[in-house]
């Protein structure tokens, strides 16, 4: 059959009168397979499985340090000097001194006095840090710890050599290290557990104390640990009245200061 033919046979019927309802049945057919092509995603044949599209990623977000903090275009934001002598004062009172190297009091302070030399709140605290370490250095020598009250000697040098307290703390050092006094340290968790044997050596200490009439120096954390290590030693020579003193340090141990008769 030609296309003419075709053409015929859609629109004419026999006796001449149109056969619309086949023809519009036809055309319906074709019209619904139009509108199912048009559905179809371009690109995606029949049958095919679907793609899954590719899910934008969030942004990643980074919380940056202080150091990282820029101003304006390539240039890190500087540290004001009221700001670094604020962070040097807090460094001194936690006692960190000469370290960490880069969060120290010593390294705060000499950074305002390389723009500022003659920065007075600068220069106090490098005074104040020789000092400190002189002081650390008397504890140390007290508790009969002569290694380390040199060592915070040598810091308190490094720091300020011309500190005019240096001189008299290296002479009391070296007169408690030509004395006859007892020291005795204390281990901090048996202390903590107030074990038998930390008892009996306290009981042992005090003996001693009563038998060469020697002054005692209880140092300890906190008071009460020292009363308790008191209240022990009293108990271990009952009737005897022990002389000393107490004080408040980092460790716990006790010294006998011997007579002047005993050292000669």
């Amino acid at each position: 059959m030609t296309r003419f033919d075709l053409f015929l046979f859609l629109n004419f019927s026999v006796n001449g009168y149109p056969m619309l309802g086949l023809r519009f049945f036809l055309l319906s057919i074709v019209f619904g397979a139009l509108l199912l092509s048009c559905s179809s995603p371009a690109g995606v044949a029949e049958g095919e499985p679907k793609r899954p599209s590719k899910r934008i990623k969030d942004p990643q977000i980074r919380v940056i340090s202080e150091a990282e903090v820029f101003v304006g275009r390539g240039r890190k934001r500087e540290i004001s000097t009221p700001d670094l002598l604020y962070s040097a004062l807090q460094a001194l009172d936690a006692d960190r001194l000469l370290t960490p190297v880069d969060d120290s009091a010593h390294a705060k302070f000499m950074r305002v006095l390389a723009s500022e030399p003659n920065n007075q709140i600068a220069l106090d605290g490098i005074q104040s840090i020789a000092l400190r370490y002189l002081q650390l250095a008397e504890e140390a020598m007290r508790r009969g710890l002569f290694e380390e009250s040199e060592t915070m000697l040598d810091r308190a040098r490094f720091v300020d050599q011309d500190h005019p307290d240096i001189a008299g703390v290296e002479l009391a050092l070296a007169a408690e290290m030509k004395s006859t006094d007892l020291f005795f340290s204390f281990n901090a968790a048996e202390m903590n557990a107030r074990s038998e044997q930390v008892q009996q050596r306290l009981q042992e200490i005090a003996v001693k104390a009563k038998q060469a009439q020697a002054f005692f120096l209880i140092t300890a954390p906190n008071d009460e640990l020292a009363r308790w290590m008191f209240s022990v030693m009293r108990e271990a020579v009952s009737g005897y009245r022990l002389r000393g003193n107490i004080a408040l340090a980092g460790r716990t141990s006790i010294r006998l200061r011997m007579p002047v008769e005993a050292e000669q």
